[in-house]
């Protein structure tokens, strides 16, 4: 597979949509997800540029979250701002990292992030509980480069 188009199917990206506002109904924090062919360098670094590309760390409690994959290079990064890292223990995003990485494995890609994204809601919510004031301060769509 490698073709960001081939990746996920136009249904199997609602799902993924879905479960964003799902995962946020309960969060102030905000999660994105960026699909790209190749990360053409060190995947980390990338995400922080698209982190910063997609206007993520301008949200007001910096507690966005994107969860990036790199079609061709076979990676993923989970990416969370400084107001989550701030709070949070060392291993916070492990269990969220685990459970994509066993979907993506199995070529299980729409149920990776589907279940990455609401743990980490989840996972939100002890440090970044909604509140009836929150906003939706950033898109809920796949972005893809």
């Amino acid at each position: 597979m490698s073709k960001v188009e081939d990746f996920l199917t136009y249904q199997e990206e609602q799902d993924i949509i879905k479960a964003i506002r799902q995962a946020e109904m309960n969060t102030s924090g905000e999660i994105r997800v960026h699909i790209e062919k190749t990360a053409n360098k060190d995947t980390f670094q990338r995400a922080l540029e698209v982190f910063h590309y997609l206007k993520m760390d301008n949200t007001k409690q910096q507690n966005g979250v994107l969860i990036y994959v790199a079609v061709e290079d076979h990676a993923f990064v989970i990416y969370g701002d400084k107001g989550i890292n701030d709070v949070v223990p060392k291993d916070f995003w492990d269990d969220t990292k685990n459970s994509i990485q066993e979907h993506f494995k199995h070529g299980r890609f729409k149920q990776g992030l589907i279940d990455g994204i609401l743990k980490a809601g989840q996972e939100l919510e002890t440090y970044f509980p909604w509140h009836h004031t929150d906003i939706n301060e950033l898109p809920n769509d796949i972005s893809k480069g």
